[in-house]
Order: C-alpha cells, then sequence, then structure tokens
C-alpha cells in the first residue's frame, strides 16, 4: 500500500463523469436574470418572426409545414432551457434544409428523423468531449465575413416578399434578381412601401429608444394599416391547428449505417451555425458569453426531442436570435416565449396571426439584417490588413453563392494561407550588430579559427525553411558551425528534415556542425526525423553556446584546416527564418528561450 489516492478506479471515473454532466445540465441561476418586462415582447416578436420561417422551412425540407413548425416549438424551447447561451433562438434553418433534401430523397421521412436522432447524439457527444472550445480557433475576419454573408442573405431571401412578388429560382441571388426584374415590370407599391416603411420605423425607433420593442409595435401598425385601408396585402395564410403526439420513428438497424454519414453532416452543420451564431450574439450584447459545450449538448437534446413530435434537425438561428437580441431580450425566458407564442398561435390564434402582412415579416427581417452589419468593425477589418479584408470578403462572398459550412471551411483556409505566410516572412536572415569592441574582437578571433555562430529565430517550418537552410550550406572557410537553436520557436516534420539534410551536407565537406540550446519539445522531432544523427560526432550537442564554443575551439585548434567550398549550383537564397553570425555569449549568460531574461549586451532582442 502506498497511501497514494487511487485517480483511475471506477469511482474516481464515474465521479469525475457525474461531475462533467452537472457542470453541462441547466441551473437555477440560468432564471435569475429574467426581466420580463423585455423578455416578453421579445419572445412574442421572434415567434412572429419565426412562424412563416418555420413553416416555410418545413415545406423546402420536405418534410412538410407542420415539421417546421414542430421543430421551433420543441427544439426552441429545450434548447432555451439546456443550451449555453442566454439569447440564443433555435428552430428549422434555411442551411439545414439543403442537407435535409438530399436525405429525404434517398432514405425518406422516416430517416430524416433518425438522422435527427443520431445527429443528436453527436452532438451530445461533442460537448462532453469539449470538443466546443475550438470554435474560439475561428478567427475575428471568418465570424465578421460569415455575419455579413447572413445579413446578405437574409436581405436577399427577403426582397421577392417585400416587392409582392413571387420567388422563382433556386439560387438566394437568382431569386432576388428575377424578383427585382419582374417587379420593375410590373411594380407593386403597396407590398414595398410597407416594407420600407417598417424597415425606416425598426431602424429609426430603435435608434431613439433602443429598449422599447418597436418591432411588435411596427408589425401590429402594418397589419392593422393592411384591412384599414384594402392594401391587398399577401399574409401569412392558414397554419396547422396543433401539434401531433409524440413517437419514435422506426429504426431499421441494417439502415444505421448509411444514415451515420448524413447524421454526422447534419451535426457538423448544427455545431458550427450553432456556435457561430452564439459568438455573433455574444458580440451583440453586453456581458454575455456562451458556454460552447453547453450550447452543443443543448442541441442535441433538442435534436433528440423534436423528431419524438415528427420535426427536422434543428440548429441556432442567426437572425432569430438577431431578432430577438435588438427586441430586447436578455435571458433565456425570451426564446421560451418564443416557442410558448408558437404553441399557443397553433391552438388559439392561427385566424389573427394568418391577418399579418409578408411584406411587413419581410420588412422586419431587412432591419435585422442591416443591425447585424456592424459597420466600425467592418471598416477597422478592411483596413487594418490586404489578408484580413480578404478573408472577410471570401467568407461572406461564399456564404451567399456557396453554403455556410464551405463559407467556413474557404474562411479558415484563407486565413491559414495568410498566417503562415506572415510567419515565414517574419522569419529574416540578420547580423546581430556588435556594441562591444571587446567582443567585436572576440568575433574576429573566432573567424580566423574558422568557427561561425549562427543564431535562428523563429520558426522552421515547410514555409520557410528550405530557404533558410539553403544559405547555410553555402559557408566556405570554415571549420565549424555551431547552430544557437534557443529561439527556435517551432519545428515542424520539414523543417526538421531539410536540418538534417543541411547537417549532412556540411558534415560531408568536413565542416563539423554543433547544435546547442536545443527545447526539450523540439528534441524529439530533430531525433525521429534524423537531424541527429547526421552529426558525425557525439558530443555535438550542447545547452549552451559558451559550451560549444568551447568544444569548437578544441575542435578547430586539433584538426587541420581543410576550407569546405561552398556547393555548386545554389542561387542566392531569399531569407528565411532569422540567422546571424553571432559572438558567444559570456560564461555566464547561456542561450535562453524567446521571452526570457539575462540576453547580453552582444545580443540585443528583437522588437517583437
Amino acid at each position: 500500500m502506498t497511501g497514494r489516492p487511487d485517480t483511475s478506479g471506477p469511482r474516481v471515473v464515474a465521479r469525475e463523469a457525474w461531475t462533467r454532466v452537472r457542470s453541462l445540465a441547466p441551473r437555477r441561476s440560468d432564471w435569475t436574470s429574467v426581466r420580463w418586462g423585455r423578455d416578453l415582447p421579445a419572445g412574442l416578436m421572434v415567434g412572429l418572426v419565426a412562424l412563416p420561417l418555420a413553416l416555410g422551412f418545413g415545406v423546402s425540407s420536405g418534410m412538410g409545414a407542420t415539421a417546421g413548425l414542430v421543430t421551433a416549438v420543441v427544439a426552441g424551447v429545450v434548447a432555451a432551457t439546456f443550451g449555453g447561451s442566454r439569447v440564443q433562438v433555435s428552430g428549422p434553418t434555411g442551411a439545414m434544409t439543403v442537407v435535409l433534401v438530399p436525405i429525404i430523397a434517398t432514405h425518406g421521412p422516416n430517416g430524416v428523423l433518425v438522422v435527427g436522432l443520431l445527429a443528436g447524439l453527436f452532438l451530445i457527444g461533442l460537448g462532453y468531449a469539449g470538443a466546443g472550445r475550438f470554435i474560439r480557433y475561428v478567427p475575428v475576419p471568418v465570424v465578421e465575413g460569415f455575419t455579413l454573408g447572413i445579413a446578405a442573405i437574409i436581405l436577399l431571401q427577403q426582397l421577392p416578399a417585400a416587392l409582392g412578388v413571387r420567388a422563382e429560382g433556386e439560387k438566394v441571388l437568382g431569386q432576388a434578381v428575377g424578383a427585382v426584374g419582374r417587379w420593375a415590370g410590373e411594380p407593386h407599391w403597396a407590398p414595398t412601401l410597407v416594407a420600407a416603411a417598417v424597415v425606416a420605423g425598426v431602424l429609426l425607433l430603435a435608434r431613439l429608444r433602443p429598449g422599447v420593442p418597436w418591432t411588435l409595435a411596427v408589425v401590429v401598425l402594418a397589419t392593422a394599416a393592411n384591412g384599414l385601408f384594402g392594401l391587398g396585402l399577401a399574409t401569412i395564410g392558414t397554419i396547422p391547428a396543433g401539434l401531433p403526439a409524440p413517437s419514435l420513428p422506426e429504426i431499421v438497424v441494417s439502415d444505421l449505417g448509411s444514415l451515420l454519414l448524413p447524421a454526422a453532416a447534419v451535426a457538423a452543420l448544427a455545431a458550427l451555425e450553432s456556435l457561430l451564431s452564439a459568438t455573433v450574439s455574444d458580440a451583440m450584447t453586453v456581458g454575455q458569453r456562451h458556454d460552447s459545450d453547453r450550447e452543443l449538448v443543448g442541441q442535441g437534446l433538442a435534436n433528440l426531442a423534436a423528431p419524438l413530435f415528427g420535426g427536422i434537425p434543428a440548429t441556432a438561428a442567426i437572425a432569430r436570435t438577431a431578432v430577438n437580441v435588438r427586441s430586447g431580450a436578455v435571458s433565456r425566458a425570451a426564446a421560451v416565449t418564443h416557442s410558448a407564442a408558437l404553441l399557443v398561435i397553433i391552438l388559439v390564434a392561427s385566424r389573427w396571426v394568418a391577418l399579418i402582412p409578408m411584406a411587413a415579416l419581410a420588412g422586419v427581417l431587412i432591419a435585422t439584417a442591416v443591425q447585424m452589419v456592424r459597420v466600425s468593425s467592418l471598416g477597422a477589418l478592411l483596413r487594418s490588413t490586404r489578408g484580413d479584408a480578404i478573408v472577410l470578403v471570401g467568407t461572406a462572398g461564399a456564404t451567399v453563392l456557396l453554403d455556410l459550412v464551405m463559407a467556413v471551411l474557404l474562411g479558415l483556409v484563407l486565413a491559414g494561407f495568410f498566417v503562415l505566410r506572415q510567419a515565414a516572412a517574419s522569419a529574416q536572415l540578420e547580423e546581430v550588430p556588435l556594441d562591444d569592441t571587446d567582443h567585436a574582437d572576440e568575433e574576429l578571433a573566432l573567424l580566423d579559427e574558422h568557427i561561425i555562430a549562427y543564431r535562428i529565430d523563429g520558426p522552421i517550418f515547410f514555409g520557410a525553411a528550405h530557404d533558410f537552410l539553403l544559405e547555410l550550406t553555402q559557408v566556405s572557410d570554415v571549420r565549424v558551425v555551431v547552430l544557437r537553436m534557443a529561439r527556435v520557436t517551432v519545428i515542424d516534420a520539414t523543417g526538421a528534415t531539410v536540418l538534417a539534410d543541411t547537417i549532412a551536407r556540411l558534415e560531408a565537406r568536413g565542416i563539423s556542425v554543433l547544435l546547442s540550446g536545443v527545447r526539450p519539445q523540439h528534441e524529439r522531432v530533430l531525433r525521429e526525423l534524423g537531424a541527429y544523427d547526421r552529426l558525425a560526432h557525439e558530443n555535438h550537442l550542447f545547452a549552451t553556446t559558451p559550451d560549444a564554443i568551447g568544444h569548437a575551439r578544441l575542435h578547430a585548434s586539433r584538426v587541420p584546416h581543410q576550407p569546405g567550398r561552398a556547393t555548386e549550383g545554389h542561387e542566392p537564397a531569399t531569407p528565411g527564418p532569422a540567422v546571424g553570425p553571432v559572438v558567444p555569449d559570456a560564461p555566464d549568460a547561456p542561450d535562453a528561450p524567446v521571452g526570457a531574461t539575462g540576453s547580453g549586451p552582444d545580443e540585443p532582442r528583437s522588437a517583437s
């Protein structure tokens, strides 16, 4: 018996698992911030906005209007209760319906229900695995570009209703252009003026008195005007009169294998859209910060619940979340109210809601799209760097022209490209200036002894390794090369392989290579990829540069000078990671990693 506590037994594992479950469960504190004076009107407004969207997305998915409405009610209340954001609104979305259309064509309506259940399980697993933190690695230009693209899609989607014409075509951009063309040939002024009045009213009144739910008031006025003045505007129309009874969809075990990939795609889209929506909602509110892992669990539970009532897979909806925030929501009560309002509408108020003009709701969404765009933030990003501007514009364009998943992937690829480009460009070949005559004399002494030391600053990776290490192969008239590695920040497989090849070339020409200050995290990759094996002699690894210089002097004094010749056929290399001839540190100043103290006066630190 050692007396040590058991940290891996079944009880400990079970206790840790239970702690994790409790950490992502609803809390009493979730409801302490409720302000019914703000949350109730906001929830009602979102319910009215969500109604036609839920019906439309249900139809476009192929599952029917009832499925869309059921999803908005059931998934909305479950995600609001168990999710990680206080202001997030969930339900059917346009992006999700695009994914569902081929699934229903292949597997039928029951297949969509089973896919929803599987996607829910995947999302819950991602949440408990802590995958929500990866949203933090999405760069700001990608998020802003995604938001701008969503705002553009909302505006384009609502143009036909605002102009009083039919939406024709598959792509939202084509629908909008066609709607404008048909309106120009035969203008419909009543819906256009009502939509414009709603947009102007929402934007202007919200600027004058931000805390008042003007959106609901403007919609009521537009509905009254349509009835009083006989404008003849198209309205929401008839909606279903009730919810279906809950039941488990038929699960055929032999079909599960073919449904796993579609379910994974649905889960990935739901996670991506929900976490990006939560990030956007954080930016639109003061003091609101979501829990990414809990949000994934909440969305998973919502997708488990919706299929039991015949609903389709759901996700957080950026447009409805934006309406919720702009209408004054401060807690989960608003999203729950949105679901309750939809349920009440289904049961008792369908004939009144049927009178709301579609042009008025289109105006609400257009105003919401305008409010989603933060002009100051966009301007700052466009002016910051060319890379940020390209990432922002590329992500926004892909969101409109392609789809949401491809847009984010494209944005991440572009951002990664510019980061690598910047990392490679930031590493320069520089000679370290010498401020001390004694040190300068010592450097000359080293050169006379045919010893040269190089300090490597920055990353040795695939983006810069070839150019930088090519420079080392061209040294001549030396016996020993000392490579100071303490300030190397990153070494990848390509960098280690090229370094090993460079060492082999130098050793083959009779030039001994010494390495000093290799960081522990870099030793493994250098050893595994052969850099250490290329060193011709033992004891060529040193903790500090003074030790390496001392060994180099002994070696140079014992070995007759046979000048190494520069490798023929090499063009002058472009700058790679910073490599500069340096003098040895003082005996009491060993190599230090970047950011450490104790550099000698002969080795000024970079300003970066």
